[in-house]
């Protein structure tokens, strides 16, 4: 008999510990001025805070109904690289047995994500209200306090073998199973990616961030203008070029993305600077980060130089904030198939 061969290991592996289902709305400011917190910023709510906003949205949208997705910044990551760039990507997570949980698993997928490292458990599925208003920017409400997840004790070995890069997304409240996926990583020959998820969690839990920065397993760091800021907060020099300075003592590529102004990168002693590509206004900026570092993970895969990669992320980067949401319409794959070609890239063979 013949043993069955066991199939092959994704090459890029996200660890989102909870599955997201993001409600995706655009807005106008008479909304947003009712909704408690910073506009722009992401700020976890309660489950009756969260059914409270969904109650009053229904009552309020009238042109475009809300969309419901997989969402979270890693899922973004890793569902673009396999639909866009045609990586083998998995994803390592839990998901709750009700609607939401079956709505993530279906659309990563029909992505073509490996989902065999996703465990079911009793509960209910983590979901994130994304509010658009008319320039483009994004209010996150975010309800995971109730939301089923995946603990450390839960990963093993097997779940990295043979994959080449772990994409990470900082959270504090997850910081015991990031440890021990980065562990795992590590014994496994991974490269570790991780994201600065936002502001506010690099403002609050600065010090927990630099510790995991300066413990030498992130190979590779994104992070916004904001991001950038908080990580050197009163310190004499905080500029993104500070930030990037900072990030690339301890990690062997650093990027810190800037919008509308495209990016600049670190890579050894190579520093390079790449001007966004596409709509300089966006219809919604939901993923474009996630979808950056798709980009720029998929030029890293392929061996391309540090510029290469940048230009490869403010591609993708740039496809995703053309429509709502943080997963990129069959259209604006074959925009940014068209944008790659315009530039010398290389196009990837994709799935639409």
């Amino acid at each position: 008999m013949v043993a069955e061969a066991l199939p092959e290991a994704p090459v890029v592996l996200g660890l989102q510990p909870a599955a997201l289902i993001d409600n995706v709305a655009p807005v106008d400011w008479s909304l947003l001025d009712q909704i408690p917190g910073d506009r722009g910023g992401s700020i976890p709510v309660q489950k009756d805070e969260l059914e409270q906003i969904l109650k009053e949205l229904n009552t309020h949208i009238t042109a475009a109904p809300l969309k419901k997705m997989a969402g979270g910044s890693v899922a973004n990551t890793v569902r673009g690289l396999s639909v866009g760039f045609g990586v083998a990507t998995g994803i390592i997570g839990a998901y709750g047995d009700d609607e939401q949980g079956q709505l993530f698993v279906r659309n990563m997928g029909f992505s073509g994500v490996s989902i065999s490292r996703l465990r079911k458990k009793r509960g209910s599925t983590g979901q994130c209200v994304c509010l658009v208003d008319d320039s483009g920017n994004r209010t996150m409400r975010p309800c995971l306090s109730s939301a089923v997840k995946i603990q450390a004790d839960e990963l093993s070995k097997e779940d990295f073998t043979g994959s080449k890069w772990l994409v990470l997304r900082y959270a504090v409240f997850n910081l015991e199973v990031i440890k021990a996926a980065i562990g795992f990583a590590k014994q496994e020959g991974l490269s570790v990616s991780l994201d600065l998820a936002s502001f506010e969690m690099v403002r609050n839990y600065r010090s927990e961030l630099r510790q995991l920065l300066e413990s030498g397993n992130i190979d590779l760091c994104f992070a916004n203008e904001d991001e950038a800021a908080e990580l050197l907060r009163g310190e004499q020099e905080a500029g993104p070029e500070a930030a990037l300075e900072f990030l690339s003592r301890h990690c062997s590529w650093a990027v810190v993305t800037l919008g509308s102004k495209g990016c600049i990168a670190k890579h050894d002693k190579e520093v390079v600077q790449v001007p966004a590509i596409g709509e300089t206004v966006a219809t919604d900026a939901t993923g474009a980060g996630d979808l950056f570092a798709s980009g720029f993970l998929y030029g890293l895969i392929k061996g391309l130089p540090l510029e290469e990669c940048c230009k490869m992320g403010s591609c993708s980067g740039g496809s995703v904030i053309r429509a709502l949401g943080g997963e990129v319409t069959p259209e604006n794959w074959q925009w940014m198939h068209k944008q790659l070609q315009l530039k010398d890239l290389p196009v990837p063979d994709f799935r639409n």
